[in-house]
Order: structure tokens, then sequence, then C-alpha cells
């Protein structure tokens, strides 16, 4: 595939899942002694089902070509939908939020890995200078301005969970840029994104009845909790992941990559706003290194 040249409204399909996926994070942490990790997860993207349900349910009818199709979007919705997310909340089990964001800094190289191995897609010079840029940007985020913090980092069984969720995403976003579907669900977003959560969710449950089974798992019911999961599911799911999936089929997989490393600094703005954290001049600098990195690598 090759990919368009970066204009303003792939730029903000792009720059919006990061700004979601903060979001994310920062209501995630408020009710993480409400909900389990991975039972939030599967309960986001059941609301994210009913909400899809009316807007491209006729894709679960026989004859669409979803099920003709099945074994790609099980892949999909195993990959997007049932993996990433539980793999990133059970590295918040044993990592810390420092490590696991250091960590997921690394998906522009896995997205230029991927592509060069499996899917033949050349690596260029200016990909690989601006892959470096955004991780220095990311970096100066994690270091807080003071670089020794980095050198102090421990690797604990939670990083390896978040290396494994962020190959899962490259492919994932790989996936996205080749069509193999039938026309009639890639033109319908609703359609084409029902199809992967309804095998997404079958993962889910799985994943979600094994946290039941071997943790002590609980949900304390309240409005709060409510609030949340129709936050996380009508804007880090289906929003963002309709946003993600167009902005990688105009700009490609490689460039797309970058943008998920302006999601730390979205969330350092975001705590600032929301938890009181003042924000510091390294933020800038950081901002400005990734957005560096993006136009670098987006150069033909």
């Amino acid at each position: 595939m090759t990919a368009a040249r970066l204009t303003p409204a792939t730029t903000a399909l792009l720059t919006l899942p990061p700004l979601l996926w903060a979001g994310n994070a920062v209501v995630g942490r408020l009710v993480a002694d409400l909900v389990p990790p991975v039972t939030l997860n599967f309960l986001r993207w059941v609301l994210a089902f009913a909400f899809l349900l009316p807007l491209g349910g006729w894709v679960l009818r026989p004859g669409s070509g979803l099920w003709s199709h099945w074994r790609r979007f099980a892949l999909l919705g195993l990959l997007g939908v049932g993996l990433y997310n539980a793999l990133q909340y059970l590295a918040l089990h044993t990592s810390t939020p420092l490590n696991v964001t250091l960590v997921a800094s690394s998906m522009p190289l896995w997205m230029l890995a991927l592509g060069r191995l499996f899917f033949n897609a050349p690596i260029t010079r200016p990909q690989l200078l601006g892959a470096l840029l955004s991780m220095a940007g990311v970096a100066v985020v994690l270091a807080r301005g003071e670089w020794a913090q980095l050198a102090r980092l421990t690797l604990v069984p939670g990083d390896l969970y978040m290396v494994v969720a962020t190959i899962a995403w490259a492919w994932y976003s790989w996936l996205l840029s080749r069509r193999a579907e039938p026309d009639a669900i890639r033109a319908d977003w609703a359609a084409f994104l029902l199809g992967q959560v309804v095998f997404g969710l079958g993962w889910s449950a799985l994943l979600t009845g094994g946290e039941w089974a071997l943790t002590g798992a609980r949900i304390a019911w309240g409005w709060t909790l409510v609030v949340t999961l129709l936050f996380v599911a009508v804007g880090p799911a289906v929003l963002a992941y309709r946003c993600w999936g167009l902005g990688v089929q105009r700009a490609g997989p490689a460039v797309a990559g970058f943008f998920s490393n302006l999601t730390p600094v979205f969330a350092a703005v975001m705590s600032a706003l929301f938890l009181g954290e003042t924000p510091r001049l390294y933020h800038a600098l950081a901002f400005g290194l990734i957005v560096a990195g993006i136009a670098v690598s987006a150069r033909r």
C-alpha cells in the first residue's frame, strides 16, 4: 500500500485517537478500584456493540460477507478488541504507568519492522529518523526532564505484556490497510467495526472469565462507573477506532504509528487538568519532538 500525503484532515483523524486514549487512561485510573481491568475492557465493548448494532447491524445477516471472511475478522477482533487493551491493563497490575508508556513508545519501530518483514513495505531514512525523534519525545515525558530517572527504570513481567500488546496493535494496524473483505462492508465503517467487535467480544469474554476465575474480581456499581463506561465505549472504543482505521487507510500504518506517541503527551496535559499536576516545560519539548518525528516520517 502506498501512503497518501499527510493532509490536515488525515492528521486530525490520527490525532483524535491518541487524545481519546489518553482520556481512557485517566478515567481508567480513576475507576481502578471499582472494576477489574479486563472486565472493564469487556464491558466497554459490550456497550460499543450496542451502539454499533443499529448503525451496521446488517453485517450480521447471512450473506453479508462477514461470515465467509470470519478468519480475518476473528483475527482483527483478537488483536484490536480482545487482546491489546486486556494486555495493557494486565501490564499495569505488575508494572508502572511509566514503564508501560515507555514500552508502548516503541510502536513506530514495530510498525516499520512488521511492515518490512510481512507486508513488503520498504523502510526509508525519514521513517527511521522520525521514529528516533518520536521516541525521544516520549523519553522526555517519561524522564520528566531528568534523564537520570530513565536509568532507574527496572523491567518486570508487566513490561513483557506491554511488548506483546504493542506488537498486537501494530499487526492490527497493518491488517487494516489490507482490503480483504467485501467492498460493501469496507464502505460502511459501522459494519466494518461491528464485524470486528462481534469476534472481539468472544475473545474478551474468555479473558474476562479467566480473570474472574483466577482473581477476587468484583464490581462496585455507581454513577461514576456508569459514566466512565459510557465514555470509554463511545470515545476510546467506537470513535477512536473509526478515526484510526480511516487514518491508517489514508496515511499508511507506518506513518500512523508515529501518532500513537502523542498519547503520553495528551495524558500529561489531562493529568494537569483533572489530577492537579502542573504542566512543565519538558511537556512542550516532548510535544515538539513527537510532532517533528511525525513530520519527518511523512515526507516522501
